[in-house]
């Protein structure tokens, strides 16, 4: 015969005792203290308040003694417990066969979830670092092989980029606050966001790509059917800095300073079917100085924000400390000055440490920008085209502000380009 829990005057619940207790995915909906048992065997919730340690289990009419020993936390994270007593005979609930059942469902219990989110977080971690090791070859080759070869791959990065920014910002966090631009707009602003690194490798400069961009774009909007709103105009103003004329400097310091790196050792063995020792300019020494500085700042940042992480560095990215960012900055400084002797550029290790404290100040505040753009559009990564990592966005955020700052860096601030 079927029973029912009925709270107070509100709704009668048909059910059985045994689907009650073997289902692990209900709780009971209230605590109480007293339930009565009629002959149509129904147990009444007479009050609806009241601490859940004194949950009590009616079978075959006699009320049972209270559960005790089981702390409040069992009823809700242990439901296995519960399921437990239940089966218990009447007579024989809190005998040593019964508590010896319960023990073992609670031990079960607080085994299983731990395994799981272990195995979850291990597939994770497995799934970054082999996809990790796979970009970070692949990335190496093509900047050892610059020329074309690395800007029609910065560009398809670029065009991945773009979507993702705009797909982020058509995003529901985003668009209730304002009007986003048209699809085709973004599509169109992509587009010219790829377009850019191959003309600034083909023309030599930048101006001409990113003017020529802001009217196509501008015009672009003004012409829509719709009523163009000024937010349009500006998170497509924005768009184009941030994913296209920004990656552009990359373009410039790997292949545009092509001035000899004269004391370069490694150049000078470096085989003929590579290029030989020409291959080695300047800009190919700084690009690869920069990248395995940010990569530094950003590893030890990790390993010291989880070793001394105390105070909280911001609020746009809960996760980042003081710590962690102080141990990041001498990680990044450091791998600057190794890497320079090694390299024989740049000549002064003064120029070495205030190129690494740029490029970590470069990757810290491109991280905390792309940080701000998936915190307001309610988003933890800004896709999925990597596993385990997320996005192009994700991957490359660090790398979108330093490119800019190296190149001005060597161009302008050390003499004879640091040789």
């Amino acid at each position: 015969m079927a029973s029912s829990i009925e709270f107070d005057r509100f709704n009668l619940i048909p059910l059985s005792l045994t689907p009650i207790c073997n289902c692990h995915s209900h709780h009971l909906p209230c605590t109480s203290s007293q339930f009565h048992h009629s002959s149509t065997r129904t147990l009444t919730l007479t009050r609806l308040r009241c601490s859940i340690s004194r949950i009590g289990f009616f079978v075959d009419g006699p009320r049972v003694r209270d559960i005790s020993g089981l702390p409040k936390s069992v009823f809700l994270k242990h439901p296995r417990i519960i399921t437990a007593v239940a089966r218990a005979e009447p007579g024989r609930l809190f005998d040593d066969e019964s508590k010896e059942e319960v023990n073992k469902c609670s031990s079960t219990t607080a085994g299983e979830i731990p395994t799981s989110e272990l195995k979850q977080k291990n597939s994770q971690l497995k799934k970054r670092v082999v996809f990790g090791l796979g970009i970070g070859i692949s990335a190496g080759g093509v900047v050892l092989a610059g020329g074309w070869f690395f800007t029609v791959a910065l560009a398809a990065a670029v065009y991945v980029g773009a979507r993702e920014y705009f797909e982020l910002v058509r995003s529901r966090g985003i668009a209730d606050g304002m009007t986003p631009p048209p699809r085709y707009v973004s599509r169109v602003c992509s587009v010219i966001c790829a377009l850019m690194p191959v003309l600034t490798l083909y023309l030599g400069q930048i101006d001409v790509s990113v003017t020529s961009a802001a009217f196509v774009v501008a015009m672009a909007l003004l012409m829509q059917r719709r009523l163009p709103r000024f937010a349009q105009l500006t998170s497509a103003m924005f768009g184009l800095f941030y994913c296209g004329y920004l990656p552009c400097f990359w373009v410039k310091l790997r292949c545009g300073l092509a001035v000899p790196a004269l004391n370069t050792r490694l150049g000078a063995s470096w085989p003929i079917i590579f290029g030989g020792p020409t291959q080695w300019t300047v800009g190919l020494v700084a690009t690869l100085i920069s990248i395995s500085s940010i990569i530094a700042a950003d590893t030890f940042s990790f390993i010291g924000g989880k070793a001394f992480g105390r105070t909280p560095l911001t609020d746009i990215s809960p996760k980042k400390t003081w710590e962690g960012a102080l141990v990041g900055l001498g990680g990044c400084i450091a791998t600057s000055v190794v890497l320079s002797k090694t390299f024989c550029w740049p000549t002064s290790t003064l120029s070495a440490v205030a190129f690494g404290f740029l490029n970590f100040f470069g990757s810290l505040f491109g991280d905390l920008t792309e940080s701000m753009i998936k915190r307001d559009a309610g988003v933890k990564d800004s896709g999925s085209l990597i596993p385990g990592h997320g996005g192009i966005l994700d991957r490359v955020d660090s790398y979108i502000f330093t490119g800019a700052l190296a190149y001005s860096f060597v161009k302008m601030l050390l003499p004879l380009y640091g040789v």
